[in-house]
């Protein structure tokens, strides 16, 4: 073998090897699960000693917040398996009878559209307890987060919408 191909396969080695950088960023990303869990576990210690004081508007928007915490330990769990199965390693949880089906199935592409509904989901639910008190905010603040909103509404149509053409436009040229 020649001296060049060899230092080839030494830089393809190290470059495949480097995607070993990213496993901190995953190892971060439990973290970030580990403190919606505490602030999940704050909040229903907090507001259960309430809950006979708490009207029905406060009900439905304390349970918003647990859903809005949900949605986001949802999406982080999604990213984190999705993530580190594309891009550093395999997972060997194949026969685990708790291996959710999607797992190994969610490619780059569906794991944007995921996040992108996530984030769409969550901007909702905040929209919700915004209009649940919409007392406490000012007519301005209303049309900021409906601004907001929509803005991840049509950023998510049109993230679709391209991957939809460039899905075609792969299958064209099949």
């Amino acid at each position: 073998m020649s001296k060049s191909k060899k230092l080839e396969r030494a830089l393809e080695s190290f470059l495949f090897a480097s995607r070993w950088v990213m496993a901190p960023f995953y190892l971060g990303l439990v973290l970030a699960l580990i403190v919606l869990m505490i602030v999940f576990v704050h909040d229903i210690f907090n507001e259960l000693p309430l809950i006979f004081t708490l009207d029905e508007t406060g009900v439905i928007l304390w349970v918003l917040t647990l859903i809005d915490l949900s949605l986001a330990a949802n999406l982080l769990v999604m990213v984190i398996f999705a993530g580190y199965e594309n891009f550093v390693s395999k997972l060997e949880t194949e026969g685990h009878p708790d291996r959710p089906e999607w797992m190994g199935k969610i490619d780059f592409s569906a794991m944007k559209l995921k996040l992108v509904a996530s984030i769409v989901a969550i901007s909702a639910i905040h929209l919700l307890k915004a209009f649940m008190a919409i007392d406490d905010y000012t007519q301005e603040h209303i049309i900021l987060l409906i601004a907001i909103h929509l803005t991840f509404v049509v950023s998510g149509v049109l993230l679709a919408f391209m991957d939809y053409l460039a899905e075609k436009a792969g299958e064209s040229q099949h």
